[in-house]
């Protein structure tokens, strides 16, 4: 699956959040603003496996020569990725 720019720059929005994080940790930072941090980047990181899980989703479906039988397992496969993720 090729990754749009988007999501890749998600990610690299998620890889700062956790060097900050590290950084309030280092300086010893109250754990409540720790806290709401790691939140937030788990909020961005559930937002990332959605959007990343939706566009393969959407891509392999709009492929012609897949079945109907075969549309149907990958959006169940679809779903258990986003159950299991959480």
């Amino acid at each position: 699956m090729k990754y749009d720019a988007k999501v890749t720059a998600r990610i690299k929005k998620i890889e700062g959040q956790f060097r900050g994080i590290l950084r309030m940790m280092e300086e010893e930072k109250d754990c409540k603003e720790v806290i709401t941090q790691l939140s937030a980047v788990r909020s961005a990181v559930d937002r990332a496996i959605g959007v990343i899980v939706t566009e393969n989703l959407v891509e392999c479906l709009s492929k012609e020569d897949v079945e109907a039988i075969d549309k149907n397992e990958m959006v169940k496969q679809a779903v258990e990725l986003l159950v299991k993720s959480r």
